[in-house]
């Protein structure tokens, strides 16, 4: 990747980042603001399968979406404006969480893991999916660990845990691994495709979902067994602001309660996508289940083993 395509996102973050500080940032809580504006704004990711992705008519649709869509009927209920305005912006890994925390966006919709280090600039709701990064390479090659991959070429995505990881890993091992990586998931799995790097590091039920896209070539790859870290995703939120956060994680415990969350999951995960005709026939995890029966919004991995 061409240093100048990095440095151009960074550009587009301090756009954002600016501006916002000037103004001084979301006082008044979302709640209030979205009353006063009648305008809700949520980040979208536009080719995140199946959290979050354009339909056939260029929409923003998906699990995560869905979700979000659940929290803006109870914020219309709850203000009393049926005709509120949803306002969509797209996002990508290095910029959801700068919108989130400069007040662009009142929720992040798209995949984003909730962690400690994450949560001392915004907020995040109740765990929505419980992920695990794996390695993805080619199924010669029979890669199972970072240790294999010792002194190759390695992808990963910019602004994600799985690339953090990645470098840490290597530094800490001293693997030598030259670490490349994509602006978006399907430009790092490109970068395997096309043979720069001998793996892809990134959550597990990304790299079903791509592979999912690949048909028949899907066989010429294939996932560690080992997974290397556990990813809590959650709704991205802003700091500061309990009340907005408390409505989020009502409509989503309110989901788990009435058992209308595995509906929602079958629809994304083992059911034809809409619009792409993909199925990836992924069963929910025992950690997910955990968290339905036991609601929480912790980054603390060893809470979903």
């Amino acid at each position: 990747m061409a240093w100048w395509r990095g440095a151009a996102i960074w550009l587009a973050v301090l756009a954002w980042l600016i501006p916002a500080a000037a103004a001084g940032g979301t006082e008044g809580g979302t709640l209030s603001r979205v009353r006063e504006t009648g305008v809700i704004v949520i980040g979208y990711r536009p080719a995140s399968l199946p959290f979050s992705y354009l339909d056939a008519q260029l929409r923003p649709t998906g699990y995560s979406v869905e979700l979000c869509e659940r929290v803006i009927a109870a914020v219309r209920e709850k203000l009393g404006l049926p005709d509120l305005e949803v306002r969509r912006v797209e996002v990508a890994s290095a910029t959801r969480m700068p919108l989130v925390i400069n007040g662009t966006l009142d929720m992040e919709c798209g995949i984003t893991t909730h962690t400690a280090e994450r949560a001392r600039s915004q907020s995040f709701s109740l765990t929505i999916f419980v992920a695990e990064t794996r390695l993805l390479a080619r199924a010669s090659d029979r890669v199972q660990s970072l240790a294999d991959l010792r002194g190759r070429p390695v992808a990963s995505t910019i602004g994600t845990t799985s690339i953090q990881h990645l470098a840490k890993v290597n530094e800490q091992q001293n693997l030598g691994i030259r670490i490349l990586g994509g602006l978006d998931d399907p430009e790092g799995f490109q970068l395997l495709r096309s043979g720069r790097v001998a793996a892809f590091l990134m959550d597990d039920v990304v790299l079903r979902s791509l592979l999912a896209q690949q048909g028949p070539g899907a066989d010429d790859y294939r996932l560690s067994d080992q997974a290397l870290t556990i990813e809590p995703y959650a709704i991205g939120l802003r700091k500061g602001d309990p009340q907005f956060k408390a409505l989020v994680d009502e409509v989503l415990a309110g989901l788990y309660r009435s058992g209308e969350i595995h509906a929602i999951y079958r629809r994304w995960f083992e059911s034809p996508l809409p619009s792409q005709g993909l199925n990836l026939k992924l069963p929910m995890s025992a950690a997910f289940r955990r968290v339905i029966a036991n609601p929480t919004d912790s980054p603390d991995p060893e809470r979903y083993r």
